[in-house]
C-alpha cells in the first residue's frame, strides 16, 4: 500500500485524535489519555510543528507522531536541549506492518535536519530498541530523584552526543494533564466501554520498574 508522510494540518486534528483513542483505548489503563494529550500539546510552546507528522494512505491517516522540546542538565548545571515524542500510534489493523518504523525513522531524519541530536522517551523497550533506543542507564540519564526507569529510553541521533556525562532528564510540562480535563474531553467522542486487558498490568509493572 502506498504511503505518504507529511506534516499534520489543523484539519487533521480530530481524525488524529480519533486514531489515538482507537489505538490506546484500554491498552495501558482503562480508557486512555493520549487523544487529550495530543489535543493540548499542540498548543504548548514546547510543541514542535515541524515534527508533527502523520502517515497517510489512500484509506486516510493511519499513523501519527508528535514531538516536544525537552532538556537534559549535567552535574555542572549545563543544559542540553533535546527532544521527546508522544503520543505515537498506528491505527489498529495496520500495526506490525512497517508503518510505525517508517514514521519514526522519517521523524528522526527531520529532527537531525533541525539539528537535534538526542531523543528521550518513555515506552516499552520491546517497541523501540529496534529503532536504536537504549536504556537510559547506559547513557547515565536519570530522573531528578536519581532513578533510571526501565521505560525511559535514549537514542543518540548523533553518536557521542551525550559525551559520557551524567544527566538529569526534564520533560515538557505540556504532558502534565488533569484527570477531570481528560474525562471532559473524552465526553466529546462517542461513548465507549472500558475493559481490563493484560497489557494494563504489564504497563503497571514496567512503569514502576527501575534499572539498577
Amino acid at each position: 500500500m502506498k504511503m505518504k508522510i507529511r506534516n499534520e494540518k489543523k484539519a487533521d486534528y480530530r481524525e488524529v485524535e480519533e486514531l489515538l483513542r482507537d489505538a490506546f483505548w484500554d491498552l495501558y489503563v482503562p480508557g486512555c489519555v493520549e487523544h487529550y494529550v495530543a489535543h493540548v500539546v499542540r498548543e504548548h510552546p514546547d510543541f514542535i510543528p515541524e515534527l508533527d507528522l502523520v502517515l497517510e494512505t489512500e484509506e486516510g491517516i493511519i499513523g501519527s507522531i508528535l514531538y516536544t522540546k525537552a532538556k537534559l542538565v549535567d552535574a555542572e548545571g549545563n543544559q542540553k536541549d533535546i527532544l521527546t515524542f508522544g503520543p505515537v500510534a498506528i491505527r489498529p489493523g495496520y500495526q506490525r506492518k512497517g508503518y510505525g518504523k517508517a514514521l519514526i525513522e522519517h521523524s528522526f531524519e527531520k529532527a537531525i535536519a533541525l539539528e537535534y541530536d538526542v531523543v528521550v522517551i518513555f515506552g516499552n523497550p520491546a517497541n523501540y530498541v529496534g529503532r536504536g533506543f537504549q536504556s537510559c542507564k547506559k547513557h547515565q540519564v536519570s530522573l531528578e530523584n536519581g532513578r533510571y526507569p526501565a521505560a525511559m529510553l535514549v537514542k543518540e541521533l548523533r553518536p557521542g552526543a551525550l559525551e559520557g556525562k551524567n544527566w538529569i532528564y526534564y520533560d515538557s510540562p505540556a504532558y502534565r494533564v488533569e484527570e477531570d480535563a481528560i474525562e471532559a474531553f473524552d465526553r466529546t467522542f462517542a461513548p465507549r466501554e472500558t475493559t481490563y486487558r493484560p497489557s494494563q498490568e504489564e504497563f503497571y509493572i514496567l512503569s514502576h520498574s527501575s534499572v539498577e
